[in-house]
């Protein structure tokens, strides 16, 4: 089963959000093989982030996107738990500082794109700036509307660069983050996930929803794809991200560099 091919979106300039069941798991043949497969698939990336390093001719940029309690830290764990830390790089973008606010809205962004060689994983990114900046209307929509074909341009430049691009949107549904949200208040080890922002958050689901579709269709490309990850099951949401993340490494075919010398000529005393 092909996960890439699995959960391609066919028509972005039509998608719809609704037409994804996030209680759905396809390719999937259940919870236990799921957990064999990731277990697989870790030791797969492993291996290719190892020739990735080595061949020092590319970079791999993952985006996670998802509505509060989507399951992002949960992904990240799972798929960089298995790298070698010294080739990969979590990025978590919060609140703009000043700084930050001072400079143009890819700036920051821009600054945490992975090195030839290197895995670079994005928690939240430079689409917040035409998800929470719109819902909220921090900025005329004049100028949140300018900045998709902005992105596209940024990500196209990244692409010409060697920097391969994979975004996926963590989808749950309403209900699923009514209970995570409750979890963490009924956990007192986890009371610290959790914010009474967040409910007022959630008063924006529908605008949210919105938002999100906006950006997959204006912003899906052949060269920076968006996937759309059922993910009110977690064992689903990372099988089919380790999935994803193994075929596109695979599928580049990458090669040991030859040495500059002869090894068989080296004696070692």
């Amino acid at each position: 089963m092909n996960f890439t091919e699995t959960l391609s979106i066919r028509k972005p300039a039509s998608f719809r959000l609704e037409a994804v069941d996030p209680d759905s798991t396809p390719g999937a043949k259940g919870k236990e093989q799921a957990r064999t497969r990731i277990e697989k698939n870790a030791a797969a990336i492993d291996e290719l982030q190892y020739r990735l390093f080595a061949e020092n001719q590319r970079s791999l940029l993952i985006v996670l996107q998802a509505i509060d309690a989507g399951g992002k830290d949960g992904a990240i764990r799972t798929l960089s738990g298995g790298m070698n830390p010294q080739g990969c790089t979590v990025t978590s973008f919060k609140k703009p500082s000043e700084v930050e606010l001072d400079h143009d809205f890819l700036w920051r962004v821009h600054q945490a794109v992975p090195r030839r060689g290197e895995i670079g994983i994005w928690n939240r990114s430079h689409y917040e700036d035409v998800l929470v900046v719109r819902v909220h209307e921090l900025v005329p929509k004049s100028v949140w509307s300018a900045r998709y074909e902005q992105i596209n341009r940024f990500e196209a430049n990244l692409v010409a660069a060697d920097v391969h691009i994979l975004k996926f949107l963590l989808h749950i549904s309403r209900d699923e983050q009514k209970e995570r949200f409750q979890a963490r208040l009924d956990d007192p080890e986890k009371h610290w996930k959790f914010s009474p922002a967040d409910v007022e958050e959630r008063k924006h689901w529908d605008a949210y929803m919105k938002a999100f579709e906006a950006a997959i269709r204006k912003c899906h490309t052949a060269d920076a794809p968006w996937f759309v990850i059922p993910a009110n099951k977690k064992w689903y949401r990372d099988l089919a991200i380790t999935e994803i993340v193994r075929e596109t490494m695979e599928s580049w075919k990458m090669q040991y560099p030859k040495p500059s010398f002869d090894p068989k000529s080296i004696r070692i005393e």
